[in-house]
Order: C-alpha cells, then structure tokens, then sequence
C-alpha cells in the first residue's frame, strides 16, 4: 500500500478532532456503565490484516474484540480453534461479529453457489465460538419493485438463517438509510428501522436481528426511542461514525463518512446511551470509508479510531 508521510501528517491532523487524552480515558473508563466492546474491524479502516495480525493489532492498541473471520476459521480443527481462543484470551480479546460470505443481492445462481459453502464456514465459527453475523440490505433496485424485492429476501434470508441457527448464530441485518441511496435506482427498497423489523418479522427464525449503524440511523431519521424497544440480544453489532461538516443532510455520500466524534455533526450522545440503556452487549466498531485514514500506515490507523471510539464512549462514562 502507498504510503507518505506528508498524508500521514495531513491526515494526522484532520483526524485529531476524534481523540482525547490518555488521562481523560483513564477517567471515563473507571466510571464506565456499558457491556458492549470497542472492536477492531481492519477492513472497514483500511487495514489489510488476516486473523492473527488483526488480534495482534487489536490488543496493541487497546480494543476489545476483533472481527471472526470466517474463511480462517473454517480451515482450523477443533483443537486448533481451541488454542486460538486461548491465545486470545490472554491478550483480553473477545470475538466480535463475522461478516456473512453470501451474496443475496444477485441472481439466484450467485446466491445458491455462496449459500452451498455456507455449512462450511458455519461449523468453523461455531467451532471457534463466533455467535453473530452481520450483513447489510442494498436499499434499492433496478429490477425489482419493493414487494418483489422484500419477497425475495424474505426468502433467500429464510434459508441463510435456517443454516446459522443450526450453528447457534445470530444474524443482524444493516439497514442502509442515505438518502443519495435511494435515488440511485428505480426502485427504493428497506432503508429504516421499521422496516428491518418487518423483514426480522417476515424471515421468522429466532435468530434474525439487526446491525445499527449511527450514519444509517441518523440519515432515516430513527431515534434513541426506536432502539429502546430492541432486544439487545438480538443486536449482532454497531457501527458508529459521524458525518462531513458543511454538507446538507440529504446530500451527503454514503462513501464519505469521518470518525465518530469527529465533527459533531452526528449527535451520538442519546445514540450510545440507548445502547446502554437496553444493556447492549455486542461489538461497537466504526466505519468510517474516510480516505485520509485509509492512506495512514496500519498502525497509525488503529490508534487514531482507537482513540476516537474511546472518545465517543466517554460521553456515556467511558
């Protein structure tokens, strides 16, 4: 990956507005009410890792959990799984969530091809002790209307769901609320709480649920309120991020986001305070598609949104 470091210092500095003090932390942390964990998740800051440089990196620099990821572990036996959680353990890293490996959005060929190697990966996670999956919903179509759409996925969804269950996992679906989305083709599909309950509802296993994601929250104009009523149970994770200053509302890119706590644009406060109202336990990562912390070397970008969630979470007592 190219690096430089002038674009290290660049972004350095515009990314300084998402840390605080090591003694502030410190503070915030003894006085802490959530459950949930602070996760490392390298592809969503543009870290190449595979599982064990992820781990690695994830306790040099103080997160709680790390994305599971599955193609790893599905090669791994037993005993070898066993000795990965241990070695975990003593580095104080739990798992975090595992990213589905199916493609559900295409034709149905795509979707049967992914879904026949989900056993595989299934029994892997489950063998490493991984519980929760996460993927997102497209929130539009340019061939299916809303019903065709949700009855498709209803379907497909029904059937992912029926394997992970019988691995013990959970299933969380991001609901995608940028309004600049929606527009992109002819057909708007689910991009609201609401109506991720109503697929949850539709699938009807016991373990479908949700991924909530601060920006996608905050563009569909949920509430604190609306996340009071979820079971956190049913929360497989939460991506947290702020948005670009100076940009109206319903003309911000889906692809430009900033660190949490960033900007302010995004008030995160009644956000995280739902979260540990209802006793979230799950990973809490951001995801920010920002490109000056893209262009930083890997370290550097682990520390500065290190940093910036432990800057968010102090807003609810660390």
């Amino acid at each position: 990956m190219h690096r430089r470091d002038f674009i290290k210092t660049t972004a350095l500095t515009g990314l300084a507005a998402a840390t605080t003090s090591h003694t502030d932390l410190m503070a915030a942390h003894h006085k802490s009410k959530r459950k949930f964990t602070l996760a490392f998740y390298g592809g969503s800051l543009g870290i190449q890792a595979n599982q064990k440089q992820a781990i690695k990196l994830a306790s040099r620099f103080g997160f709680e959990s790390v994305e599971a990821q599955s193609g790893y572990l599905a090669n791994l036996s037993q005993g070898e799984a066993d000795e990965l959680i241990g070695w975990m353990k003593q580095k104080n890293i739990d798992w975090g969530s595992s990213r589905l490996p199916i493609d559900f959005r295409k034709d149905r060929a795509k979707f049967e091809a992914d879904l026949s190697e989900l056993p595989k990966r299934a029994a892997g996670l489950k063998r490493a002790r991984v519980s929760l999956v996460n993927t997102w919903i497209r929130p539009y179509s340019d061939d299916l209307t809303y019903n065709q759409n949700f009855k498709q996925h209803t379907r497909r969804l029904w059937e992912v769901a029926r394997i992970l269950q019988d691995h013990d996992l959970r299933l969380g679906f991001e609901y995608v609320g940028t309004t600049t989305l929606l527009i992109r083709a002819k057909y708007p599909f689910l991009h609201t709480l609401a109506e991720t309950q109503e697929l949850v509802t539709a699938i009807g296993t016991s373990n479908v649920g949700y991924v909530i994601d601060s920006w996608h929250w905050w563009q569909a104009g949920d509430s604190a309120e609306a996340i009071h009523k979820i079971d956190p149970a049913t929360i497989t994770l939460v991506d947290l991020n702020d948005a670009p200053k100076g940009v109206e509302k319903q003309q911000q890119m889906d692809t430009v986001r900033e660190l949490p706590m960033a900007t302010g644009v995004i008030d995160l406060k009644p956000f995280l305070e739902a979260l540990v109202k209802i006793g979230y336990t799950g990973p809490v990562r951001a995801e920010p598609f920002n490109q000056p912390l893209r262009d930083l070397d890997d370290d550097a970008a682990a520390k500065v949104t290190i940093n910036a969630l432990k800057k968010a979470v102090a807003l609810v007592g660390g």
